[in-house]
């Protein structure tokens, strides 16, 4: 089991690519990296945005850009048997920022981007973990990216289940 020392690795290689004034993220990856990613169920695009954002912002922290990863990678090889969706979530089909689920703006739309992140179908305009979903699970009991992902997954298709355990994390 050392595919999150490879990812690891990865990351800090992409970082200093990235502050060494290198923005363009497919030539930071090897063909070796492609098939890494790839058996993870991560998106070049995707893994990008994390060391993008940890780069400019600090935010989110290598490890949770890991324990995300972790969480997409599980769900990738026990529920989708290492076989991608074709399918692709696009802003267009999000919901809106102001959407509310129990009285909890944005929640529509975090639910939306965290089940395409746990399918592998973010359009690479989407990113799960953003600042907006940051800010979101902050200000609802600082609660970990990671964790939402396993409790949306725990949940299934019920929503309400799910802010119930928001709700909880409050309290």
């Amino acid at each position: 089991m050392t595919w999150n020392d490879t990812f690891l690795t990865l990351f800090d290689r992409c970082a200093a690519a990235f502050n060494s004034g290198n923005s363009d993220f497919e030539k930071y990856y090897s063909a070796d990296d492609l098939v890494f990613l790839a058996g993870i169920g991560c998106q070049p695009r995707e893994f990008f945005d994390f060391v993008e954002d940890f780069c400019a912002e600090g935010l989110p922290s290598i490890s949770t850009a890991l324990l995300v990863a972790a969480v997409r990678r599980d769900y990738f090889l026990t529920v989708q048997k290492r076989v991608p969706s074709d399918k692709v979530l696009t802003r267009d089909d999000v919901p809106t920022f102001g959407d509310e689920l129990e009285g909890m703006p944005y929640l529509p739309r975090l639910i939306a981007k965290g089940r395409a992140k746990l399918r592998g179908e973010l359009n690479p305009d989407l990113m799960f973990g953003c600042g907006g979903d940051r800010r979101f699970l902050k200000n609802h009991g600082d609660i970990h990216a990671a964790d939402f992902l396993h409790q949306l997954w725990a949940a299934g298709d019920d929503d309400m289940k799910l802010a119930a355990w928001i709700k909880q994390q409050r309290d």
